[in-house]
């Protein structure tokens, strides 16, 4: 079965309505995106962006396990050197537990220098930090009660999910590959060529592998009668959100990100991430992408863009696309939809 990923990273750029409405809207969209089968809303993470970018996913997911039943809340990804591991052990904890165990969280070391000096973490310390970070986290939710610096650790409550929610680890460096094998995490490569790496990491240390949030396919779908009409329409929405993404490599010295050479709007169009598809169309990409065990990704309101036309791109999915994809139709069916 095809997988479904609804994903927000609440941005409110001026080209876009105000944040508020971008907030409502995407709670609205999740309670839809559960009564139709979508297997995870997906909520994002990044700090000081001039545009809104979330920088709180659990608050949201807090919001989004509350006003769902069914589907799982994935963060996507939590910055972990820029929080306080035994903080972040606790809101896991209860988010699992608010959400009666629907959690899956990816950490990520972080990469835009910009917000590591904001909350005063240096970035050579990252990779540091994230291995101790994981690690408490994982010793935390056990249960124990144990010393680490000199200070006690303890937390409580527990989470639903026994010993701890499905973990991934996100990075783009041989270096994430392996320390995600280690742990016994699944693994979210922010670039092409490491799976195999992370699946022969894991079979070193004697284990299967975890799940992989792949990235194969575009990482935004978007559903439309009209193509031409739609693209137009999104233009530019994507320029932004591309050309942030651009912005925060180079300011990371990332010369080899997958966001280098996308700086007009036909390099954009052409690169295959972002999709604009009749549902016929989306009928032939799910087949596609449940060959390759991905998923079919829909940002909604990507950078900002009109909810209204986010909304008729959820429908013609939800009234044209879902029945002809017989496992996700019998899970909307069981929902009640």
């Amino acid at each position: 079965m095809v997988g479904t990923i609804i994903l927000f990273d609440l941005r409110a750029p001026e080209i876009g309505p105000p944040i508020g409405t971008v907030y409502s809207e995407a709670l609205e969209m999740a309670r839809f995106a559960d009564r139709v089968g979508f297997g995870h809303v997906s909520l994002s993470e990044h700090h000081g962006s001039e545009d809104n970018y979330l920088p709180s996913p659990f608050v949201v997911g807090g919001a989004v396990a509350a006003a769902t039943e069914r589907i799982r809340i994935v963060l996507n990804a939590v910055v972990l050197p820029l929080h306080n591991p035994v903080e972040i052990a606790e809101q896991v904890a209860v988010l699992d537990q608010l959400s009666d165990g629907r959690l899956d969280v990816i950490f990520g070391a972080g990469y835009v220098p910009g917000e590591f000096a904001r909350f005063g973490v240096s970035l050579s310390h990252r990779a540091r930090l994230l291995d101790e970070g994981l690690e408490l986290i994982v010793r935390a939710l056990s249960g124990e009660r144990f010393e680490a610096d000199g200070r006690e650790v303890f937390v409580r409550p527990m989470p639903r999910q026994r010993p701890h929610p499905p973990f991934i680890l996100g990075g783009g460096v041989e270096a994430s590959a392996r320390r995600a094998a280690r742990l016994d995490f699944g693994f979210a490569p922010m670039k092409p060529g490491l799976v195999a790496l992370y699946e022969q990491a894991c079979r070193d240390f004697g284990r299967a592998p975890g799940p992989v949030w792949g990235l194969q396919g575009p990482i935004m779908i978007h559903v439309a009668e009209d193509k031409e009409a739609a693209w137009a329409c999104l233009r530019p929405h994507i320029m932004h959100v591309a050309g942030t993404y651009a912005r925060w490599a180079a300011e990371a010295g990332d010369a080899n990100s997958t966001y280098d050479n996308l700086v007009d709007w036909e390099t954009v169009r052409a690169s295959g991430k972002y999709a604009v598809v009749t549902p016929e169309e989306c009928i032939v990409l799910a087949r596609e992408q449940e060959a390759r065990r991905s998923s079919l990704i829909f940002q909604p309101m990507i950078g900002g863009l009109d909810p209204e036309e986010a909304w008729r791109s959820l429908r013609l999915f939800a009234e044209q696309v879902l029945p002809k994809l017989p496992n996700l139709a019998d899970q909307a069916e069981q929902a009640g939809t």
